[in-house]
């Protein structure tokens, strides 16, 4: 006999369910810990259910980190006045985040997932290395691009971290122009400033 109140396979809403319990506990327990089967109870499916729609675990990870929004288009027009980009960036940032809660949670569990382990890590760093670089690519300077959309989605992640998920007194009180004001000139150093040239004295013989 079937167990009675299982989301059926093609339930409309057993995919988001699963997305949702791995989210949960990917935050909760890290990948190496969350199990399929744990996945699938917490989501009230079965759990052939979770292979059927994402393969495997780290398929599932794939899926779970996956960005609510299209950077492109949050940051389209950025350029258009590349002296103020970094304060644009910063106010579309936490106005979204301010002003959807939905998107707010599933941006702070995809946050959450890449602490949970290094494969994790790896995977929302590229995800949002390579988002950032695409979407960023007009505005952003020539030199040291890894760098630069490495140091932006640092500064960003910390923002949001303490804003939202920490509550930090400061940055979780400011209001969005008073961050725009505050951090946007620091975005906008790592978008076009002048970096230093890589010290090589250590190296050199």
């Amino acid at each position: 006999m079937p167990t009675r109140g299982r989301r059926p396979l093609g339930s409309p809403d057993a995919r988001g369910a699963v997305l949702g319990a791995a989210r949960e506990l990917f935050a909760e327990l890290g990948f190496e810990r969350t199990t399929m089967r744990a996945v699938a109870a917490r989501a009230d499916v079965d759990a052939a259910l979770i292979y059927h729609y994402f393969r495997d675990k780290e398929g599932l990870l794939a899926a779970a980190i996956e960005l609510p929004v299209d950077p492109a288009a949050l940051f389209a027009g950025v350029a258009s006045d590349p002296s103020r980009a970094g304060e644009e960036l910063v106010r579309r940032v936490v106005t979204l985040w301010d002003s959807y809660p939905e998107i707010r949670e599933r941006m702070i569990a995809v946050l959450r997932t890449g602490l949970s382990h290094d494969h994790a890590a790896q995977l929302v760093r590229d995800l949002l290395s390579s988002n950032l670089l695409a979407a960023l690519g007009e505005v952003l300077a020539g030199d040291r691009r890894e760098l630069r959309t490495g140091l932006i989605g640092s500064q960003i992640g910390g923002l949001m971290l303490a804003r939202y998920v920490l509550r930090v007194p400061g940055a979780a009180d400011a209001t969005p122009e008073e961050l725009v004001r505050a951090v946007g000139p620091v975005i906008q150093h790592y978008l076009t400033g002048p970096f230093a040239p890589a010290d090589t004295s250590a190296t050199s013989g």
